[in-house]
């Protein structure tokens, strides 16, 4: 039962007091450059959850089991990234095979997430908290979970800015900030929750 409990702290601080992108600011371009509908932030968001889930299942085991036993735990980022960079492909072919309205609608973020610091942050912090596989997968699909959430809240923050009369110098990229930074600010709101959680 103790477990369980820490596996839904886990999964629940990554998700709201933890998150990523609002807490944390990694994941920053996807975040501002695909929120604008809701649709591709959606797709985006589901897309970075399953890369983040795959990457932590192969690294886990690369870092354990070979990196650590071998004294090459220097090789962590670049191993990593080569993971990462290969899940990202394999998520592409995926998608355009299956799934090419939402490929399409992706465009050139697809394979941005190759570059998506988040990605890489949540399989290295993984490692440096500590965690063990299954509290690692736990702490991906909250991490995850948690860019999708960002993502799709700020996709309906932003379709409610575009319909707004805004002064000429906000406009665009200025005013996007701003409401980014608001966003970030109301989740910070969450950290004392996970606390009292089974208090």
């Amino acid at each position: 039962m103790e477990t369980v409990k820490s596996l839904i702290v886990i999964l629940m601080s990554s998700v709201l007091v933890n998150n990523y992108v609002l807490s944390q600011f990694l994941g920053i371009c996807p975040f501002l450059g695909v929120s604008k509908k809701l649709d591709q932030a959606t797709g985006m968001g589901v897309a970075v959850t399953f890369v983040m889930l795959m990457a932590t299942a192969v690294t886990w085991p690369i870092q354990t089991y070979i990196l650590n036993n071998t004294g090459l735990e220097y090789m962590q980022t670049i191993v990593f990234i080569l993971v990462i960079a290969a899940l990202v492909q394999f998520t592409e072919i995926f998608l355009k095979k299956y799934i090419p309205a939402l490929h399409k609608s992706l465009g050139v973020y697809l394979p941005l997430i190759t570059t998506n610091c988040a990605v890489l942050g949540v399989t290295i912090n993984n490692m440096t908290d500590g965690y063990g596989f299954v509290e690692s997968l736990v702490s991906s699909l909250g991490c995850g979970l948690g860019f999708l959430l960002a993502m799709v809240l700020f996709s309906g923050i932003r379709s409610r800015i575009d319909e707004m009369n805004i002064p000429k110098a906000l406009r665009g990229l200025p005013v996007t900030l701003i409401a980014a930074s608001f966003l970030s600010l109301a989740f910070f709101g969450f950290a004392g929750i996970i606390d009292n959680l089974f208090a």
